[in-house]
This record gives C-alpha cells, structure tokens and sequence, in this order.
C-alpha cells in the first residue's frame, strides 16, 4: 500500500502535520490534514493488508470515513477498533450499525436473540421460518433510522435532535429484548396459566431487559434517553416528556399500528415462509410526512396501506395460526408447564439475570436434564419429535349476531365434555378450546380511519380517506372471530367433535326447535349431518350416484345392470378425480395423519 495514502492515518488520531511517517522511498512523507480524503474509499487500498517493505513509526489504520470496511483488521496494524460496521440483510440489504447500536448489539442481553425464532412453534410447519428476533430487531432500528432520519432532512422545521434519532434507533432495536421461549407462545400461552392473573407483555419484558443490559454493559446513555427509549418501545408518552408525538409512532404505533416493527416482520416473515408479497415498505416511509406532530401519508397510498393489512390477516391467518401450528404451541405450553415447577421458568421473567439464559434451547434443556419431575414434559416434547400431535377436530366462525353468546364462559372443555356420549369416556383434559381473532391490526376497527393523508399540491394539510371513495371491494367488517377444538388424544377426535357440535347445537335453535347449526366445512373427520364413518361413506355414495346422473341422464336407460353395480360403476369412475366427501370417507379413518 503507498505509504502516503489518504487512509492511513497514526493511530492516535492526530491529523496535524506533526505526524510524520518513515518510508525507505521517502524521508520527509508528513501528513497534511488538507490532503485527507474524508468522503471517498478506494478498493485496493481498503482490501490491501501489506504497507510496504519497512513497518512506519506507530500503528497505522484507515481513517473513518463514508464507508467502512466491512472487516475488522486487528491483527494487522492496518485497521482496528471498527466503530460501525456493515452488515447484509436478505430484506433490506446493506445496513449500517454504527456505535451507538453496536454497543447494544455486542452484549449477551442483546445476542440471546439469535436464539428466539420469529415465529415460533410455525418452524415446525414452514421449514424455512428459520429467522430469528435478532435479524428482526437490525432491521426494525434500521427502518426506524431510516424513517425519522428521512424527517429530520426534508422538515428541518420539526427540529429531530441527534438524540431523538439515537433513541429511536436504539428503541427499534431493543423492543423484542423481552420475548420468551418461542416468542409469543411464552406471552401469550405459557404466563396466563402459570402466573393466572398476570398482566405481564413481552414489552415489560424489554424494559427489564434493556435496563439490564445497559447497566450489565456500562452503555454510555443516559437516564433521560433510557426513559424515552421505554416510552419509544410501550408507544406511549409517559411522564413530562418533551419529545415530539410522532417519535412515539415510529416504533410501535398504537393510532394504527402501522410502524417499522410491522413494515419489517411483515416482509422478512413472507419472505422466509415463501408467502409472495407485493408490499412495498420504502415506498410507504418516502410517501409519508409529519403533519401536526403526526405522521401521514400521500393519498395515493392508501389502497397499499389496506393491501398491507390485508397481508397482515393472510399471515395471521395462513401461517401464524395455522392449526397444526397452534397444535404445537399447546403441545409447548404443556410442556414447560409440566417443567415449571423442577425449572422456575416463570419466575425468570422477574429476573434479568435468569431470563437472559431462557431461550428457546430451554426445551434441550429439559430432554437432557436428570431432574425427578420431567417426565410428562420430556413425554410431550417427544410426541412433538415424533410427530404425534394434538389434533384439529373443528372450527366454526361466529357470526357477528352470536358475539355476546358464544363466549369463553358458554363454550370451554367443561361444556364439551358435558354433552359426550355415553360410551365416550371423555376427560376436560382431553379437550383444548381456542377463541381466535384474525383482524386488520386494530381488533374490529378499520385501521384506515386512524390515518390521515396529504394531497399532491398541499403538504402543510392532512386528511382522511372514506373506504368508500377507495374501492367498492373493501371489506365492510374488520376482524373474524373462530371458536377451535382441539383434542390431546388422538383416539378421542371423533368423541371430541360430537359432543362439540352438539353443545353448538344449543346456541342455533330455531323457532320450531330444529337446529341451523353451519355445516363442519373445515374438519378432517366428518360432516355435522354425518357423524359417523357409515353415515359418512353412504352420503357419499349417494352424492356421487347423483353426480353420474346429472353428467349423463340417460347413461342407464335400457341397462341390465343392477342400481347397485351403477354406484359401484360411478364410484370407480370418480375415483380419478376425488371429490372432497371422497376424500372424507377415506380420511374418516385414518388417525395417523397430520393435520
């Protein structure tokens, strides 16, 4: 490498002229700070490790400039000490972490991420949801710098300090430092029935974490900043802070849920699970602006936005939801339930020190461990590694009329097992109830309304934007509400299933005490007018002898054959293209499957 390159500079940091280097080719090569080279890079000289025949007096390194190289050189006397760096990320691409995020990331608070799965118990469904909360949380700060920096450069009146843009960062980079043992299983599953009562959130579990971190690590940040970067990650002004509002959206967003957290799980999730997306965030953040101290939109964005909340429900309810996957997340639940007592896993999300090691790993941990008391726990986790599952029995989605019926209070395992047979033998543990709610972010709202947008020709204005004058196809109801039934015993599927559509049947009486209760249009097992295996197998047969004579009328006038030969005829000709009872008759049987 020339010796007189405008990259090397001493290693103490000086730039004057006093600096001087000793060369065999020249003895008087002093630096000047003019001649430096603050903005450019040149491959060859960032790539090179060699300085020449003769080593110069002192250490010699590249001079911080526009770019980084993205390796650290500390052996070489060439470059050391990296205060940003560059990283390639399949969504987002080349991201910059500069110190101040680097001095989160490089703690073991921080790096635990690496060992959360993104989506949890949905890896054992999509073989490539392999991502985890680490990558999640690089590209939420680099989206949310990206988004308030872009503020601060086109409205230099809003007035964004340099600490509002380091807070914000660093808030989108340590909002899921409180996620447990397959992310939302843990929040959502596991702490209600271990802790019963608790009020406890993952974002509780952040601001212990990110306290935990700071002060484990003697991160140079100060106390104001740490408060606001809590507010930052709860999405909520708290105390007298002065900060502007719509810092408060960036992150999490509680006027319409729509942030960064969303724009990157959103894409990184479909890209992972394969799920094709036509959303596109870097244009939503470069068609936004502040207005009134909130954040808004250009008007010709707002079909994207419905398309990105609509993406939102197709995720939740395609992947997220998915019901082998919510059979597994029992199946975990069950599990660390039964090792709760031996482990103390729920008495770590009071403790910094004990939930920094409580990860997804933690179900090795039991496999291997010789502790008296796992042995239901390792049971269950071996039923999962052999693909013996609870299994789907059925669903039914409530109409909006039946809400204040069909509730957890009417519709639970006890009410179910009440109305088995009488040769069933049916347990309330046998059976898992699941209200679910697939919606549009905002529960049965629509998150449109809570977002204003601009015009073309006046920025300084903001308004909002009627579904009516969008589309004619947008939807007129903003949330599903689904009642699921599982069953932890595979030999009870078909016990399960009848006594839960004839506890439905109660709430779907008619006037004249017949019931109108929805055909089981989703279970593997059965149809709600054919609950047995031979009711099944007639009905089909019925429905394909119908079919034959629709598709050919006079196919049989004149035939000798007998009506019994002409099913069985019609039974072996459809049998190349099955129809979905053909299908049911079949499945009836068969238990072994995954559903």
């Amino acid at each position: 490498m020339d010796k007189d390159s405008p990259f090397l500079i001493n290693s103490n940091g000086n730039d004057n002229a006093s600096g001087a280097r000793s060369s065999p080719h020249n003895n008087n090569s002093n630096i000047n700070n003019s001649n430096l080279d603050m903005s450019s890079f040149n491959n060859r000289h960032n790539n090179a490790a060699l300085l020449g025949e003769a080593q110069p007096r002192g250490r010699l390194r590249y001079r911080r400039s526009s770019f980084t190289p993205l390796f650290d050189r500390d052996d070489s006397g060439v470059y050391e000490g990296a205060s940003e760096k560059y990283i390639n990320d399949p969504i987002h691409g080349h991201v910059l972490l500069d110190a101040d995020t680097l001095s989160c990331i490089d703690t073991p608070q921080f790096q635990r991420l690496r060992d959360l799965k993104q989506l949890g118990s949905a890896y054992y469904v999509f073989p490539g949801a392999t991502h985890n909360r680490f990558e999640h949380s690089i590209g939420t700060s680099h989206l949310a710098g990206e988004l308030v920096e872009r503020f601060r450069d086109t409205q230099p009146e809003l007035g964004i300090s340099a600490s509002d843009v380091k807070c914000v960062k660093l808030a989108g980079l340590c909002h899921d430092l409180g996620h447990g043992p397959f992310s939302h299983v843990f929040d959502n599953e596991f702490i209600p029935r271990a802790i019963p009562g608790s009020k406890w959130t993952h974002e509780q579990g952040s601001e212990m974490m990110l306290e935990y971190l700071v002060d484990d690590n003697h991160v140079d940040i100060d106390r104001e900043e740490i408060n606001f970067i809590k507010d930052l990650i709860m999405g909520e002004r708290r105390g007298n802070s002065q900060r502007h509002g719509f810092l408060f959206d960036i992150v999490s967003n509680k006027r319409n849920s729509l942030d960064v957290d969303k724009y990157d799980y959103l894409q990184r999730d479909c890209y992972n699970v394969g799920i094709k997306s036509s959303i596109d965030c870097s244009r939503l953040m470069k068609m936004s602006r502040v207005i009134d101290d909130q954040i808004c939109w250009h008007h010709k964005e707002v079909y994207n936005l419905y398309e990105l909340y609509h993406t939102r429900f197709s995720l939740f309810k395609r992947v997220y939801t998915h019901r082998v996957g919510k059979a597994i997340e029992y199946m975990l639940t069950d599990a660390l339930l039964a090792a709760d007592s031996v482990m103390g896993i729920s008495k770590a999300i009071f403790d910094g020190e004990q939930y920094l090691h409580l990860t997804d790993d933690i179900i090795k941990q039991i496999e291997r461990s010789r502790e008296p008391g796992l042995e239901d726990s390792k049971a269950i986790l071996k039923r999962i590694r052999t693909r013996n599952l609870y299994k789907f029995v059925d669903e039914l989605l409530i109409p909006l009329e039946k809400l204040n019926i069909l509730t957890k209070e009417n519709i639970n395992s006890t009410e179910i097992v009440s109305c088995q047979g009488p040769n069933d033998h049916l347990r309330q543990e046998d059976v898992i109830v699941e209200f679910l709610k697939n919606n549009y972010a905002m529960k049965d709202r629509n998150p449109v309304d809570g977002i204003k947008f601009f015009s073309k020709t006046n920025h300084s204005a903001s308004y909002h934007i009627p579904k009516e004058k969008v589309s004619s196809l947008i939807p007129s109801e903003f949330q599903e509400n689904i009642i699921r039934v599982f069953s932890r015993d595979p030999t009870k599927v078909r016990a399960v299933h009848e006594a839960f559509r004839r506890l439905m049947s109660r709430f779907y009486r008619t006037g004249d005490g017949s019931s109108n209760l929805p055909p089981s249009s989703t279970s593997p097992y059965y149809n709600s007018r054919n609950t047995t295996p031979e009711k099944a197998n007639a009905y089909a047969m019925s429905w394909m002898q119908q079919q034959n004579r629709q598709s050919s009328p006079t196919r049989h006038l004149g035939s000798s054959s007998s009506g019994k030969d002409s099913v069985m005829a019609s039974v072996k000709r459809r049998d190349r293209s099955p129809s979905p009872l053909s299908e049911r008759r079949v499945r009836v049987m068969d238990f072994s499957k995954d559903e």
